[in-house]
């Protein structure tokens, strides 16, 4: 059943004359036009100062109007009907040259429609529309490629992540099933913790769903107060970990969703935490506004890391450094994929570096708010 809020279907079209066919009448139309005035043109300056009727003359035959008319009208019927005919032939031919990048582009869509994304279009030729729209095709397909590749990808290791906890929670029962004497009140804690991460694992998914839908309210956020709330909700984390957290900067101001910004906040000062080894490291937020942009600078200390893998941190259920964390914050591997998909949503941009000394440093631009007016009483 479709959904209701997409748009309907166009219905089944009547058939129409083609393109091509239209352009030829048009060129063949506007040659013929060209020859009736051409014609018009003769008579009104040459034909009209002939008189009509016998014109006296001492000896020889001087034709009068109408022998011009009568001598002329085949010739001009000739003409038009050759004009009608090369306009024909030649708009035909014209308008297939012209049309055939079309045929083209429309094939590559065709093949995109059943779902081949890899054909390219590559139009040879000078810049004109025609190759500027097939430039745009070929960029869409791209994207659309890459977009389809990194979802299937998503799915994929979403659901191998997803059926790690559910075997876990299958194994445990049917151990305990065959071992009553086991300890059950071992066997719960074990149980709740795989059903905690596998309802992380979820909620973290839901949200990027959201993200990527851009189905969220907009509002004005300083991101100065966003670090503050997510450096205090992790603070108890970093004084168990024996990370020290400095804090500081300026009012940045942007437009966006609170709560969203805030979890974009809080999961890259927390993978500051996680990865802050060994204890006794330092994670700084700092936040400013530079030109048209709201920035939000985390840095921490940590273990060095090389820059092929700082570029793969981003993709989902990616770990990093994963072998050097504890248990208990082995995380879902979703936080730098819901950051960034975070910020794309903002229309903003990111990079990560490697610190010479290790651990990592996070830079995060996001458009600034735009300057309410100032009120004259």
């Amino acid at each position: 059943m479709p959904d209701a809020s997409s748009p309907p279907r166009p219905g089944p079209r009547r058939p129409g004359p083609s393109i091509r066919l239209k352009l030829t009448l048009s060129y063949a139309g506007l040659l013929v036009l060209a020859g009736v005035l051409l014609l018009g043109v003769v008579w009104l300056f040459l034909l009209r100062y002939v008189p009509d009727g016998a014109i006296p003359t001492r000896g020889g035959f001087v034709p009068n109007r109408t022998d011009l008319i009568r001598a002329f009208a085949p010739a001009a019927t000739g003409v038009l009907s050759f004009l009608l005919v090369l306009g024909l032939a030649g708009g035909w031919f014209l308008a297939g040259r012209m049309l055939r990048p079309l045929t083209r582009i429309g094939d590559a869509a065709r093949l995109a429609a059943q779902g081949s994304l890899s054909h390219r279009i590559r139009l040879e030729g000078a810049q004109d529309e025609l190759r500027e729209l097939a430039d745009v095709v070929d960029t869409m397909l791209e994207r659309l490629q890459s977009h389809v590749a990194e979802q299937q990808r998503f799915a994929a290791n979403a659901s191998h992540e997803l059926r790690t906890p559910l075997a876990i929670s299958q194994a445990l029962l049917e151990v305990a099933r065959h071992d009553p004497d086991r300890d059950v009140e071992a066997l719960i804690d074990r149980l709740e913790n795989v059903n905690s991460r596998a309802v992380e694992l979820t909620e973290a998914l839901l949200l990027l769903s959201r993200v990527d839908g851009r189905s969220f309210a907009r509002d004005a956020v300083d991101l100065s107060l966003v670090a503050e709330e997510a450096v205090e909700t992790l603070f108890p984390l970093a004084a168990r970990r024996g990370v020290t957290l400095d804090i500081g900067g300026t009012s940045a101001r942007t437009i966006g969703s609170a709560a969203l910004l805030l979890q974009m906040t809080t999961n890259l000062v927390q993978n500051a935490i996680v990865h802050n080894l060994p204890a006794g490291g330092l994670v700084s937020v700092h936040t400013e506004t530079r030109r048209s942009t709201a920035v939000v600078h985390v840095e921490n200390t940590g273990p060095p890391l090389a820059p092929e893998l700082v570029a793969t941190l981003t993709e989902p259920f990616r770990r990093g450094t994963e072998r050097l964390r504890d248990d208990d914050q082995a995380g879902v591997g979703l936080g730098l994929a819901i950051v960034q998909s975070i910020i794309r949503a903002h229309g903003g941009t990111w990079s990560l570096a490697p610190r010479p000394a290790g651990g990592l440093v996070v830079t995060v631009h996001l458009p600034t708010a735009p300057q309410a007016a100032p009120h004259v009483s």
